[in-house]
């Protein structure tokens, strides 16, 4: 087991809340801006004394921001406007360097809301893909609270951790990420009873039920972010089948946005529909048995050879990236990524060492 050093050093000496830097006052050097055009198309750049931002319409220097309020319009040396803004958490999570796919925010916002993810909770989460779940995780939690991440894939373990000190302009206190197996190495971080929260995103969530039953707390909240319906249905079973947990929930959500122009108000043509699936189930106490839930009466019954047929019931099926269609990220796209989003993070981590 590999851990890494986040959380150890905070490179800066802050008199408010961790984050809250990057968040307000003036634009500094390190700070990462979004700049809009006029075709509402938004760009993200990372402020440096001196530096220049290129596109085709010509070029715009960052010095007329540095020290610069935000929400003001500046030209670049062809007279073409942007709109400055710093970006939301929203923005930065799309924006940001990427090896696994992320998270979108609206199933970042339904997990911290659907897990109940207080100020001071302790909390574990599997795998940490590029770090946009366990921004909004550690958000919630606070200063108070911790987070501890597993990843198998050390380079996904990189961009996350640059992509976080990023966002927070320094390593978050309450938060460390350990290279390995969630289902074995959670067990020797993590005492019997001791955590009040599990959020994982994962390919075979059910293959961490054992763990997740040891040191999660009577009355804590699992929940699973999948993508597919065979996943959603393995997982629910297990789950029934271990009698460990009170009956699971399950959910998607989908965002659709509208079109605003005078009396044309319609929804857009375009939306943010499936991405994934969230279960949640609680924690009972470990001499408890689950309620048995009275259902209507139904019409039809599952036979044997559907169940058999349905390939959620295989036991022997695999699954990995290639039998669930997922994308696999290579190696070299992954260091890219780790690359550019540790120097995002050693940038952002200078904001009052410049000044």
């Amino acid at each position: 087991m590999t851990t890494s050093t986040s959380g150890k050093t905070p490179t800066t000496t802050r008199t408010g809340p961790i984050g809250a830097h990057m968040r307000s006052g003036p634009l500094r050097a390190g700070q990462r801006v979004q700049l809009t055009d006029r075709k509402g198309r938004p760009s993200t750049i990372t402020l440096q004394p001196g530096g220049e931002w290129h596109t085709h319409q010509g070029v715009l220097r960052h010095d007329l921001l540095i020290g610069a309020s935000e929400g003001i319009l500046v030209a670049n040396d062809a007279g073409h406007e942007y709109q400055v803004l710093r970006p939301l958490l929203n923005d930065f999570v799309l924006s940001m360097p990427r090896g696994a796919t992320v998270v979108y925010p609206k199933d970042s916002a339904q997990i911290v809301q659907v897990a109940d993810i207080f100020p001071g909770a302790r909390v574990v989460e599997a795998g940490v893909g590029s770090g946009a779940l366990s921004i909004s995780l550690l958000r919630a939690v606070g200063e108070s609270g911790i987070l501890h991440s597993f990843e198998r894939r050390e380079d996904f373990k990189d961009i996350a951790v640059g992509n976080v000190e990023a966002f927070f302009g320094e390593p978050h206190p309450g938060w460390e990420v350990y290279l390995g197996d969630m289902q074995e190495e959670v067990l020797t971080v993590e005492a019997p009873g001791s955590v009040d929260r599990v959020v994982l995103d994962m390919l075979a969530p059910w293959e961490c039920l054992d763990a997740v039953k040891t040191v999660l707390a009577p009355g804590g909240v699992w929940v699973s972010y999948v993508a597919s319906v065979t996943q959603l249905s393995r997982l629910a079973e297990e789950i029934r089948s271990s009698e460990g947990f009170t009956e699971p929930e399950a959910h998607e959500t989908m965002l659709r946005t509208w079109h605003l122009d005078g009396l044309a108000v319609r929804p857009d043509h375009r939306m943010v529909a499936h991405t994934g699936f969230l279960l949640s189930a609680r924690r009972l106490a470990d001499d408890q048995t689950p309620l048995q839930l009275k259902k209507r009466e139904k019409v039809s019954v599952v036979s044997e050879e559907d169940r058999a047929a349905w390939p959620a019931n295989d036991p022997d099926a695999v699954w990995d990236e290639e039998s669930l269609k997922t994308r696999t990220v290579s190696g070299k796209k992954a260091r890219k990524a780790a690359a550019l989003s540790q120097k995002i993070a050693a940038q952002a981590k200078e904001v009052f060492t410049r000044e």
